[in-house]
């Protein structure tokens, strides 16, 4: 460690859900920094998103520092992306090695920089540490998994997540229970959301249209599941309007779908302001996104996850959000509940409170 300087600490970005996680966190070390503290940080992109309205748009709506490090890694396989990921990085870490790798999340990068770094001798740590589904097909229960398996320091979002940790053997003095980094991206930027382009052309009125998201393989991959999928959604909504923002690989089984209701409304990935606004006047969400439904829930918005399990069970114990499964014959009764104004109020788990990358950055200072 170069005592002179201060200890510097590798912010590992991959994907679309890492930036919102990073930016409070890049907020909190740079105000420490304004107030003498050493501590420096190096922003890795590893490009494991590499389209513009997945990953630019981002970083600049945000006021996210321009990376100091791309790695460039592009598109793939998993396994092509992380071995890419993992030479690319250690050729990065060899060159200068830091004293911390910070990584956030379940992609791909997560993972494979949490390989590396450990290899090198470089301590990790996770935040949202401790999230479990329990479901193995998922390729992101697999890099949490891995990645906790070999983290030094753990940053959690719930109890749920401790007590995932502590079930598999994690101390307790290793574990701190800091609150939603995304979170904190939510409530700096609630007074900054903006309605998209195609707002006025949708003639969408708030409380009058329905959001949806869906990418994950069990609800898109399969043609005919897919299919029934949004003739049920088309229908349970009522003619009422469906924003779709169209996942890259979503895109491609909808190229062969025949029969497609008349009231969704196909648009590209949508940058964070506008998909929030989006989010926020919503009449309800349906998704099989994880962090979707953390940010319907600190909204107050109905949110409908298409999916048998969660790694964010406070979203349904505590918040807005029902698991409704990958059957599309279950939507139907839970849309009618909604629109008969029976769906739960919610409420906002605890420490949710936009302070969770203060908490962080001092917790850091502490441990380097």
């Amino acid at each position: 460690m170069n005592d002179r300087q201060g200890p510097l600490i590798d912010i590992i970005a991959g994907a679309r859900p890492n930036f919102m996680k990073i930016a409070p966190i890049i907020r909190a070390i740079e105000a420490r920094q304004a107030g003498g503290s050493r501590l420096r940080y190096r922003l890795v992109h590893t490009g494991q998103h590499y389209d513009e309205r997945m990953s630019g748009d981002f970083f600049v709506q945000l006021g996210i520092p321009k990376p100091n490090v791309n790695l460039e890694v592009g598109s793939g396989t998993q396994a092509e992306q992380t071995a890419s990921i993992m030479t690319r990085y250690e050729k990065l870490l060899l060159a200068e090695l830091s004293q911390l790798c910070l990584v956030v999340g379940d992609v791909t990068s997560t993972m494979a920089c949490a390989i590396t770094a450990q290899k090198l001798c470089v301590p990790v740590a996770h935040v949202e540490a401790g999230i479990r589904s329990g479901d193995w097909t998922m390729p992101e229960e697999i890099n949490r998994m891995v990645t906790d398996s070999i983290t030094n320091w753990f940053f959690t979002t719930s109890e749920n997540a401790n007590a995932n940790l502590r079930r598999s053997g994690v101390s307790a003095d290793r574990i701190f229970f800091v609150g939603n980094t995304m979170i904190d991206t939510l409530l700096a930027n609630l007074d900054r959301l903006r309605p998209p382009d195609f707002w006025a052309t949708l003639k969408l009125e708030p409380n009058r249209y329905f959001v949806m998201t869906l990418h994950r393989p069990a609800n898109v991959d399969v043609n005919g599941h897919f299919a029934d999928l949004l003739a049920a959604i088309g229908e349970g909504t009522r003619h009422y309007p469906v924003v779709f923002p169209v996942h890259p690989r979503t895109s491609k089984t909808l190229q062969v779908i025949v029969d497609f209701p008349a009231n969704l409304h196909l648009v590209e990935p949508q940058p964070y302001l506008e998909f929030n606004y989006l989010v926020k006047h919503a009449k309800a969400v349906i998704t099989d996104s994880g962090g979707i439904t953390e940010e319907s829930t600190v909204m107050g918005v109905p949110c409908f996850t298409l999916r048998d399990s969660t790694e964010r069970p406070e979203t349904v114990s505590v918040g807005t959000n029902e698991l409704i499964g990958t059957n599309p014959k279950n939507l139907k009764p839970h849309l009618d509940r909604l629109f008969a104004g029976q769906w739960k109020k919610g409420s906002i788990p605890e420490k949710w409170d936009g302070r969770t990358g203060e908490r962080i950055a001092a917790i850091l200072e502490r441990i380097l």
